[in-house]
């Protein structure tokens, strides 16, 4: 008897063992979680809001918050391990994510959800895809629908908070978008020069005109004859307003100022945020873009 109780034991604990053993992307997260992993921050604060509250439902971030936009980002061990265990992996697409094609070959049953899918795309001056979506108020609001749906799809369980988080938070971007659309349709001053080319889609949205921009690729500095074009151009449109980003060195900016007596200011395009950040973070800084505009184009 001894011997029988013995082997039903060492059965009885294999079998707990095989059940307990991660075999895979399931389905669910760590202790039955749904894992949603997002690209980069702001994919970040949409997917946040979407889910925010729900049980077991947990978002994280595979980049750091100070990452930056993700044109040339190189994926990390780190990386990879985060979206190992991840149940949903929420990007922004429009070819943003150069890595995309890497995570597919090594994770091939992930499931991914494009922010931007179907949404009309700007074309930069070489005719590509711009993927800055989320910097215009509609863009954003488009691409927190396309999160919701692709989030109900693959977790079915959960459509009716997720459905109710998205519905409030739309009604807060509508509202955000509305009081821009208010504080700037009387400004006088529309030619704008920007930074680099993350805010194409912020100013069809809201009636700017961009004459000019510093940096094509960000963190490339501008040739001697970009900085001389950029001159002529603000000079000959009497543009006076230069547009920086927190994200980047003002330099190139400052010796354009410098030449042309141009002001410079700073807008955010969201792409950086705190590793803490509060789920009203896109909102806050977009109302602080609002007060840099409301001030420059005066």
């Amino acid at each position: 008897m001894k011997k029988i109780c013995a082997v039903l034991i060492l059965i009885l604990a294999l079998i707990l063992a095989a059940c307990g053993q991660n075999t895979g992307n399931t389905g669910y997260g760590q202790d039955g979680e749904t894992l949603i992993v997002t690209s980069f921050y702001p994919m970040y604060l949409f997917a946040s809001n979407i889910a925010n509250g729900i049980e077991d439902v947990k978002v994280v971030n595979m980049t750091e918050p100070q990452t930056g936009c993700l044109h040339d980002y190189q994926l990390v061990p780190a990386d990879l391990k985060t979206l190992e265990k991840a149940d949903i992996f929420v990007i922004n697409g429009a070819g943003l994510e150069s890595f995309l094609d890497k995570v597919l070959s090594q994770l091939p049953d992930l499931t991914i959800i494009e922010a931007a899918k179907g949404i009309e795309l700007l074309k930069d001056e070489n005719g590509e895809d711009n993927p800055h979506v989320w910097v215009s108020i509609s863009g954003a609001i488009q691409e927190v629908k396309n999160i919701t749906e692709g989030l109900i799809a693959a977790d079915p369980a959960n459509e009716a908070s997720y459905r109710k988080n998205s519905e409030e938070y739309i009604g807060k971007l509508e509202t955000l978008k509305q009081r821009m659309h208010d504080t700037l349709k009387d400004i006088k001053t529309r030619d704008i020069v920007t930074f680099h080319e993350a805010f194409p889609y912020f100013a069809q949205e809201f009636g700017l005109n961009i004459v000019s921009v510093i940096e094509r690729e960000p963190g490339s500095e501008p040739s001697a004859s970009e900085l001389a074009e950029t001159i002529r151009i603000i000079n000959d449109k009497k543009t006076k307003v230069l547009f920086t980003e927190p994200q980047y060195s003002p330099k190139a900016a400052e010796s354009i100022a410098a030449q042309t007596g141009a002001r410079i200011y700073v807008l955010d395009p969201v792409v950086t945020g705190p590793k803490d950040a509060e789920l009203d973070s896109y909102e806050k800084t977009m109302l602080e873009n609002l007060n840099v505009l409301a001030e420059a184009l005066k």
